[in-house]
């Protein structure tokens, strides 16, 4: 049975830590004929489908001749078995298709509206590559002085021309968590949300906090809702731009709903059944309570609140 892992996860390029501290050997993959590049056009990537999944399209590396020093290529890694892989921003490129002599049949699609039907692999290397070229994109300038960075070592981090200042790519860690009292679990929706949706609850690690610590804040500041016996899941690298999904369950010690209003719409319990219903139901919905404003909607199989909230549903004694 293949190991389980979430949308996002499970990149199968090596990123190759060591050879890429000499900036010969990444020169080198830079023209190796077996290199290849994806092109990434306002944060869209180019896909083509093949057998039924999306699939990244690549570039030979030779077309980056075309490339700005405003755009430098970002070693990804090296695939098992073939040559090394970049990504390139061509946002200031008005047909970046024609540029790198795209199949005729792919396009630049979103990542989030393309996941679930993304090839797995293809889908953790896209998300690196996303969260990579949206880092760069941002940190064009030191923090410390102003001045211009450069990237180094294949665009792992950024150096300041000026002072000594080093600029590294910062992944924001966020709990997420099914809180459940046996029987029903806890859920919560913001404003804005499409009509019944309901997720887990989650939010940012503050600086100084465990993993633990954070999830006991955030239950509390959200529903107000005190929790025990945390257990971590698993973790979904979500690239919009830049988080680590940190999946948890958490047993319920108070039940009573106390919710923020600044940050909630609305928090609710919910039954196994209903639960089920809606996991297995047309479009991951069903029809619910009237009074609790008729359909429940959950998260589609891409997020991991839909992988924490079916766990919890089929744990059942």
């Amino acid at each position: 049975m293949p190991e389980f892992r979430n949308t996002y996860a499970g990149n199968p390029l090596d990123r190759v830590a060591a050879e890429r501290r000499d900036e010969e050997w990444i020169r080198a993959r830079l023209e190796d004929p077996t290199s290849r590049v994806l092109a990434l056009h306002r944060l869209t990537a180019p896909l083509v489908e093949r057998d039924g999944a999306l699939r990244l399209v690549w570039s030979p590396i030779s077309e980056l001749a075309w490339r700005n020093p405003g755009s430098e290529p970002a070693l990804l890694g090296v695939q098992d078995g073939g040559g090394a892989r970049f990504a390139i921003d061509v946002s200031e490129t008005d047909e970046p298709d024609i540029a790198l002599e795209m199949p005729e049949d792919a396009a630049y699609r979103d990542l989030r509206e393309a996941a679930g039907v993304l090839d797995a692999d293809d889908a953790g290397i896209a998300a690196q590559a996303r969260s990579l070229i949206d880092w760069h994109a941002r940190h064009r300038h030191c923090a410390v002085c102003g001045e211009r960075t450069e990237a180094v070592q294949g665009g792992i981090y950024r150096k300041c021309v000026d002072c000594p200042a080093e600029h590294f790519p910062r992944t924001d860690p966020v709990v997420i968590t099914v809180v459940h009292d046996g029987g029903r679990c806890l859920l919560g929706r913001q404003a804005g949300w499409p009509a019944g949706m309901f997720s887990a609850l989650a939010g940012f690690i503050d600086h100084g906090e465990s993993i633990e610590d954070a999830v006991r804040r955030e239950v509390r500041e959200e529903a107000g809702i005190e929790v025990r016996e945390i257990r971590y899941h698993s973790s979904q690298p979500w690239p919009f731009p830049a988080s680590l999904m940190i999946g948890c369950l958490a047993e319920a010690e108070t039940s009573n709903i106390n919710m923020d209003e600044f940050e909630m719409d609305d928090v609710q319990w919910f039954t196994r059944a209903e639960i089920l219903e809606a996991l297995d139901g047309p479009a991951a919905s069903i029809v619910g309570d009237p009074a609790r404003g008729g359909a429940l909607a959950l998260p589609g199989p891409t997020a991991i609140a839909h992988t924490l909230v079916r766990a919890w549903a089929d744990s059942a004694p």
